[in-house]
């Protein structure tokens, strides 16, 4: 089983306040450059053109740490391919790939912000269009040199050719937040799927995981792996974990809750998220790799990806997040 990172590059709100986009970026390549140190399998940066985050370019941000890594996977978590175009999103992680000699991997996604969309000139009513056909145009463009095709939101291709071309099919994964659709559209197209559970209970996710299984098999496909991407944070003690990583958290969450009518975030509820059975994996090591077996167990997953820069958390706290799921969960994981 695979085990890594995913961050959006967070600049704040946070315990510590706002921390500078440059200073951030920085900051993230030292944790991409610890994660590989201590033995993880991947890092991936999510796109967002939001305030708050500052990895509105990923490939960008993926391509300078391929020169300071060797063998780490590099991927997008997510790439919002409903408002990019398919070609430059090829033609970015081809290269990537390339520098990295091997090492990229294309997470597309929807997006769960909308801000992309208003900012490169798409209609939300698109939305689920958008991607759809998006998808289609990757994927002909990673299974051929010379792509002939047309849509409804750019241009047609006539016997076209893109370039770079990496040395291998480049990786694309589907990232999903728990819409059967998407699930069953991955499936059938025979990709790999990543699953965000940021709220409610994992164990409600082993049916789409199965509904991903199951079209992956009527369409005629070779078995695909299934990751988890959540939110959490280790720390040497139980009580430690929870005590850092909830400042940072309830800032971002109360924050989001403001623009989409959640409830504010509050340590009782944020208590039993991390109990058995929630979505927060939020504890000691031991706790942290048990909570990350459950999930294999329960859904069957390949992969996991924890989140742990919510808010974001000061650095310091994040490196020695990372140092502990490398040199003590991983292992504890291992023996399961």
């Amino acid at each position: 089983m695979e085990l890594g990172l995913t961050t959006f590059a967070e600049v704040g709100p946070g315990e510590t306040g706002t921390v500078s986009p440059r200073q951030r970026l920085k900051n993230l390549l030292e944790e991409v450059v610890l994660a590989e140190q201590v033995g993880l399998d991947v890092y991936g940066v999510g796109e967002h053109h939001r305030a708050d985050f500052a990895a509105s370019a990923p490939a960008v941000v993926l391509a300078a740490a391929a020169a300071k890594t060797s063998h780490i996977a590099l991927t997008s978590a997510v790439t919002v391919l409903s408002s990019d175009d398919p070609v430059r999103v090829f033609e970015e992680f081809a290269t990537l790939d390339l520098i990295s000699d091997g090492r990229a991997e294309v997470m597309a996604g929807r997006g769960s912000f909308t801000e992309s969309f208003p900012l490169f000139g798409y209609d939300l009513a698109d939305y689920d269009d958008l991607f759809v056909e998006k998808l289609g145009l990757l994927l002909a463009l990673r299974d051929s040199e010379s792509v002939s095709w047309s849509g409804r939101f750019r241009p047609a291709l006539t016997d076209q050719p893109v370039y770079p071309r990496p040395e291998r099919p480049l990786p694309v994964w589907v990232g999903v937040g728990g819409n059967p659709e998407s699930v069953v559209r991955a499936g059938l197209l025979g990709l790999p799927m990543a699953l965000a559970i940021i709220g409610g209970k994992p164990a409600r996710f082993a049916p789409l995981a199965e509904l991903h299984r199951r079209a992956v098999s009527e369409g005629g496909h070779e078995p695909q792996p299934i990751a988890v991407h959540a939110h959490g944070y280790v720390a040497d003690t139980a009580e430690q974990a929870a005590d850092d990583f909830y400042p940072s958290y309830a800032a971002a969450m109360t924050g989001l809750g403001r623009e989409r009518g959640w409830a504010p975030m509050d340590r009782q509820s944020f208590d039993a998220m991390r109990g058995p059975g929630g979505s927060l994996i939020v504890g000691n090591p031991e706790q942290v790799a048990e909570k990350i077996v459950d999930m294999r167990e329960t859904l069957g997953i390949e992969r996991f990806m924890l989140h742990p820069s919510v808010g974001p958390l000061p650095h310091d706290k994040v490196m020695r997040a990372i140092e502990l799921l490398g040199t003590k969960v991983a292992p504890l994981v291992e023996q399961e």
